[in-house]
């Protein structure tokens, strides 16, 4: 048969629903570090509602609580930690690239 005329199949694989990443009882509030930081990246960004598969009001308040716990101090701003080390370490090559010479 013809690519363009072979009827569509649908899969007959089982789908295991996921649970949901925020449950009822959980409440969103910039004091709950442990549900804010499953929403935060390594880097310090909020993550996407795709990424997160939050409902639109859920991301809201995940959003509002972050930018609370980050202004409160609670949550850094950025987490430059890793791009920190790597500005050190390219300097120190290149020191001891020109002393060599």
């Amino acid at each position: 048969m013809d690519k363009s005329k072979r009827p569509f199949i649908k899969s007959k694989r089982s789908f295991r629903r996921r649970l949901p990443p925020i449950q009822s009882g959980d409440r969103i509030d910039y004091r709950n570090m442990s549900l804010i930081s499953r929403f935060i990246s390594e880097q310090g960004k909020i993550l996407s509602r795709r990424v997160n598969r939050l409902t639109l009001k859920q991301q809201r308040l995940i959003t509002i609580a972050i930018k609370q716990a980050r202004i409160l101090s609670l949550l850094p701003f950025l987490n430059n930690e890793k791009q920190f080390e790597r500005i050190e370490s390219t300097t120190r090559t290149a020191n001891f690239r020109t002393k060599n010479k």
